[in-house]
């Protein structure tokens, strides 16, 4: 598989991983708040961590691929 594809294919998957891992991680940190906890297992901050983590993925790859856009034009 070329490496293109699979940039093209995985970026999506990572940017609504991420999305969503944010939007549990705010929710949990707002029920922390309150006293309350939805997740048992995973602490909120965790979650906002591998967020931000999987943003800065899916950054470089668009990065990369403007570069390669940029590169093509004469």
């Amino acid at each position: 598989m070329n490496t293109e594809k699979l940039e093209s294919a995985v970026s999506p998957w990572f940017f609504l991983g991420a999305f969503v891992l944010l939007v549990v991680g705010v929710i949990e940190r707002i029920a922390n708040a309150f006293g309350a906890s939805i997740l048992q297992v995973v602490r909120s901050f965790t979650l906002l961590e591998t967020a931000v983590v999987l943003l800065a993925f899916v950054i470089a790859i668009e990065l990369k691929a403007i570069r390669k856009a940029v590169e093509r034009k004469p």
